[in-house]
């Protein structure tokens, strides 16, 4: 498995080229992107990422709280999926293969068999995106009021039925409602890429990666089980007084854990 940060816990401050030489340097091998609206940037943002040798294994869609695929107005659908294609066209610029996407959010105004009912008529019009840009679009376990158990979650992506809509696990957002290594199995063949974070119930807070209630040494065990062997990605804030810091903690908290 490989070393993954997200570029929100990177320095704002710095070029393209700074900031992946600082994630290089504090030992990841990939870097997620937000979705990138300016497209004159793309070729130097590819070049800066083959400059610091790291990879770019996929981009964070940047709209889909406030355009969700579940919105019972199709304006707003149509903006979610214009801003879609703007991340599956981001992804395909700089080489990454997937693209996170949260499906769909339930609202006192939005049931969830409504939510449930849209989003997976919504799906067609997405995978067909996403096979027209051939990037993944890997949809995320996350604290919407959606798909919140794993077996929902599976049969919800078989539903799609397609090569391109996967999922996204992410680790720490179950640990409220669950427990990561259940879902793993239950995803079994399913999962493009993962998302790594702690969460401790007691103080219903998420924290950095050996503190909280993740079981890693099982969480580990299920993802060689499944054969999962692609990008760990830390999505954590900065320390108050030191971000780089908080970098070259979190790539040897993963390379802990994958000693596991």
């Amino acid at each position: 498995m490989k070393k993954g940060i997200c570029v929100g816990s990177l320095p704002k401050e710095g070029s393209w080229n700074e900031r992946f030489a600082l994630a290089k340097r504090a030992g990841f091998d990939g870097v997620e992107l937000q979705t990138v609206d300016d497209a004159k940037t793309y070729s130097q943002i590819k070049q800066a990422a083959v400059d610091a040798g790291i990879t770019i294994p996929s981009v964070m869609d940047n709209l889909h709280w406030k355009c969700p695929q579940s919105d019972p107005d199709p304006q707003v659908r149509q903006q979610g999926l214009d801003n879609l294609r703007k991340s599956l066209e981001t992804a395909a610029a700089v080489g990454a293969d997937t693209v996170l996407l949260v499906p769909g959010v339930v609202t006192a105004e939005v049931s969830y068999a409504d939510a449930y009912q849209q989003s997976l008529e919504s799906m067609e019009a997405v995978k067909t995106l996403a096979a027209e840009y051939k990037v993944c679009v890997g949809i995320e376990n996350v604290w919407n009021r959606f798909l919140l158990s794993p077996l929902e979650f599976r049969d919800f992506i078989d539903r799609v039925n397609s090569p391109y809509v996967q999922a996204y696990f992410d680790v720490g957002n179950i640990i409220l409602y669950g427990f990561p290594e259940h879902w793993i199995g239950a995803l079994a063949g399913r999962i493009k890429k993962v998302h790594v974070k702690n969460f401790l119930r007691a103080n219903y807070a998420f924290t950095h990666l050996l503190s909280g209630d993740v079981n890693w040494q099982r969480v580990m065990a299920e993802l060689r089980t499944v054969g999962y062997d692609d990008f760990l990605t830390a999505e954590l804030p900065a320390y108050q007084w030191s971000q780089e810091q908080m970098l070259f903690d979190t790539a040897s908290h993963i390379g802990r854990i994958m000693d596991l």
